[in-house]
């Protein structure tokens, strides 16, 4: 269904762009993926812009449902409440390199649309001041800006805009060409892209979104037919960019030494003054460092050889999470790397969804391929899709540990599965079921084997979760008040308490009462102080020949899970 042209950029506006910008680069990932030789060559940017404007354009469909539904203030989302969506959602959701400077731009036109006079809606003069301060804002976000990347292009983007007269959608167009030619002049800037014959794929990236900034107020999209005129950039050029082609397979290295071996991405919060300490450590620790954000919250993303300090040191400066570590497989050259064999896949690979940072560690000990699951931010198929490509294995055990998660993870498995990839869905509900399946996990036994044994252990694990209760409801044990605390057994409410503990134990009384072997209990962050000891105590005294064993599940939404196998 062709769009309705925008004339200001308003909410609707935004939330336009959005869409359109995911369908763009939803087109165009397989291609950027390609020609990703910059910083390095790891054919993930698609990927990762696509997830990272997935994440606005979800946070963005949110601000809208809420006021569809009577949640918020009477009437509709303004200006500022689509942009700040927008550039959170960016922000928490960025994936790379390129995907945290894009949330950086995002997050800066936001600054700028937010703070205007009228709340209401933005005009020509305030997108163009607002492309401008997202340049600026994202090369100042880089440690060490370099030219012939995506701030090339966003940087001419802005210049471009700036000289341009007229409507949002005379400004958009002018961005839009200035990019394609700034993009199309990459290869003569960065000598890597150039061997490989290729434009920089963050850059192509950001034409895509461009594209779609020109679709949302024209309702054409760039590169058509133009109705009239001569369809051709102010300098010369033709209207549509120079089409990228994949880089050839040896030509991708950059000559030198090996660069860093591990990606280390995190959210952190933190106040600005140690950010800024952080910045000083994380350069002499790596390098294509990007930290993106304020307001106490940041994205943080570098390349380093020690991943453990890099984590270390945003512990120091505030609180990380959403902890993403990537090794640099054998067959992804750094930009500083020299030629090395492509690396074969693994046989068979795990990949899990995880509640919390803490059961992160624990599947990533057992060799599964995590993808984190913050509360109330379930992943996105396209997401699972990335971490099954990541565990680069021809056979993959998909664990979504989550019911609400099946038609997710179905997809995410289809998508897979079109791709040549060997997919197996085990439809556990829980992370204690994953866990159970995991434990049985033999890499070297067939296939089938492994899945129906691993399928056998979760679907023997029973599983339950305390809560407290956000809001007054009825469930299956009766009427709840918000604060009360939830025993949920297997997904339904069995037990309405007042106390964390006491409600703990019956919920464990309840589980063993039809016998088993082994508790697992997981502890979330805001666990009481001695929960875990009770419970042991209590399967000690009253249940001869069950065993306990407790893991830290760190910020997992639940207090408690526990499973019963």
């Amino acid at each position: 269904m062709p769009q309705v042209p925008q004339t200001f950029l308003d909410a609707l506006a935004v939330r336009t762009w959005c869409g359109l910008a995911l369908r763009a680069l939803g087109r165009a990932r397989e291609e950027i993926d390609a020609i990703n030789v910059y910083p390095v060559a790891d054919g993930d940017t698609g990927t990762n812009l696509y997830l990272t404007v997935e994440s606005a354009a979800t946070a963005v469909e949110a601000v809208f449902a809420g006021y569809e539904a009577g949640s918020a203030p009477a009437g509709s989302p303004s200006l500022a409440d689509a942009a700040h969506a927008m550039a959170h959602g960016a922000l928490i959701g960025a994936r790379g390199n390129s995907g945290t400077i894009l949330a950086q731009l995002l997050r800066g036109m936001a600054q700028v649309l937010a703070a205007g006079s009228d709340a209401s809606h933005a005009d020509a003069e305030g997108l163009r001041l607002a492309l401008r301060h997202a340049a600026d804002s994202a090369r100042q976000a880089v440690a060490h800006p370099v030219e012939g990347t995506v701030l090339s292009v966003a940087s001419a983007a802005a210049d471009a805009a700036g000289g341009a007269e007229g409507d949002c959608g005379t400004i958009a167009r002018a961005a839009y060409q200035g990019a394609c030619v700034a993009l199309a002049e990459t290869p003569g800037q960065l000598a890597v892209l150039k061997r490989a014959g290729v434009v920089d794929a963050g850059g192509r990236g950001l034409v895509a979104v461009l594209a779609a900034l020109v679709e949302t107020f024209t309702g054409e999209v760039p590169g058509a037919p133009a109705r009239s005129g001569s369809g051709t950039h102010p300098r010369g050029e033709p209207q549509e960019c120079v089409p990228a082609q994949p880089a050839p397979a040896d030509t991708c290295e950059d000559g030198g030494d090996g660069g860093p071996a591990f990606e280390v991405v995190y959210l952190l919060e933190a106040e600005d003054a140690a950010v800024a300490r952080l910045r000083e450590r994380l350069d002499a620790l790596g390098d294509s460092l990007v930290v993106v954000g304020g307001d106490g919250l940041w994205n943080v993303h570098v390349h380093v050889d020690d991943a453990g300090a890099a984590v270390e040191a945003g512990v120091e400066a505030g609180r990380p999470y959403r902890i993403r570590i990537t090794h640099f497989g054998a067959d992804d050259v750094h930009a500083r790397g020299g030629e090395r064999p492509p690396r074969e896949r693994a046989q068979r690979a795990v990949v899990a969804v995880v509640p919390g940072e803490g059961l992160a560690g624990l599947y990533a000990e057992a060799g599964a391929t995590t993808v984190l699951a913050r509360p109330g931010e379930p992943p996105a198929s396209g997401e699972l899709v990335e971490a099954v490509r990541r565990a680069h294995a021809r056979e993959v055990v998909l664990l979504p540990n989550d019911a609400d998660l099946r038609h997710t993870a179905a997809a995410a498995a289809e998508q897979a599965r079109s791709e040549g990839i060997r997919v197996a869905l085990i439809p556990t509900r829980s992370a204690v079921q994953g866990i159970a399946a995991l434990a049985v996990h033999e890499p070297d036994r067939r296939f089938d084997e492994d899945v129906v044994s691993m399928t056998s252990a979760a679907g023997a694990t029973r599983y339950a979760e305390v809560a407290v209760a956000e809001r007054q409801s009825w469930t299956m044990a009766g009427i709840c008040q918000a604060g009360d605390v939830l025993g949920l057994i297997d997904g339904d409410v069995a037990v309405i308490g007042a106390d964390v503990t006491a409600t703990a134990e019956t919920v464990l009384d309840r589980m063993l009462a039809a016998g088993g072997e082994l508790v697992t209990l997981v502890l979330g962050d805001e666990a009481p102080e001695g929960v875990a000891e009770r419970l042991e105590a209590r399967v000690r005294e009253g249940y001869l020949a069950v065993d306990t064993v407790v893991y830290r599940g760190g910020r997992q939404g639940a207090l408690l899970l526990i499973g019963v196998e």
